[in-house]
């Protein structure tokens, strides 16, 4: 099993292209890129469902501060806004209720 490597949004774009041109023979393109057989057919399989879009790196970017592309993406970012915001009024509540307690254990 060969070992991935880092790649481009590109060159993704490039292996995704070339594996759909030979009849999808991940094996021969993880081999000819140095990339593996499961990044290959991830790849390709993203490419299939939502075109190169699909193919960015979008790690360390939280959901809700791109653009979405899809109607289900913003869904799923406006959902994720409100679990963020609702997480932090819960935790503004649980210390407002602290405080509360420590100010009737003071009298």
């Amino acid at each position: 099993m060969t070992k991935g490597r880092n790649t481009t949004g590109q060159e993704r774009i490039q292996i995704v292209k070339e594996c759909l041109s030979t009849g999808n023979d991940y094996r021969g393109i993880a081999l000819k890129y140095q990339v593996s057989y499961q990044q290959v057919y991830t790849w390709t399989k993203k490419y299939r469902e939502m075109g190169e879009s699909r193919l960015e790196d979008r790690r360390g970017q939280r959901a809700g501060t791109l653009p979405s592309r899809t109607p289900e993406e913003e869904l799923r970012d406006r959902i994720a806004q409100l679990e963020r915001e609702n997480f932090d009024l819960g935790m503004e509540n649980a210390l407002l209720k602290k405080v509360k307690e420590l100010e009737r254990m003071r009298r």
